[in-house]
């Protein structure tokens, strides 16, 4: 229980992110799946963030946000912690945007950081 609590406030949704996810979790191909949000290298600034729906994994941090799970791996949780999933609808520049407090610097798409 108190690895679960120390978890929580690895990343954090907005309530308009939770609501997007909501919306594609009810979708047959992620039936059962939660919502994966990872690093991994690459990008053009020499990592980048990438979400997926995913089965739970026996090393993941499990997070709660707005009636969604969020699972984090065990090498994204340094450099996720503190960050924020937000969405936006909006014609340009819409979609998913994660706001890292850990990222030194991110590229211009929003896509990729350095840590």
């Amino acid at each position: 229980m108190e690895a679960q609590a120390a978890t929580q406030c690895i990343i954090t949704l907005t309530p308009g992110a939770a609501e997007e996810v909501k919306a594609l979790l009810k979708k047959p191909e992620n039936e059962s799946k939660f919502l994966r949000v990872y690093v991994e290298e690459g990008g053009c600034s020499g990592m980048q963030y990438s979400m997926i729906f995913d089965e739970k994994r026996p090393d993941d941090a499990c997070a709660e946000a707005h009636g969604v799970t969020v699972l984090i791996d065990e090498f994204s949780a340094p450099y996720l912690r503190g960050a924020t999933v937000d969405f936006s609808d909006s014609l340009t520049a819409g979609g998913f945007k994660i706001s890292n407090p850990n990222a030194r610097e991110s590229c211009g798409c929003g896509k990729s950081f350095t840590a």
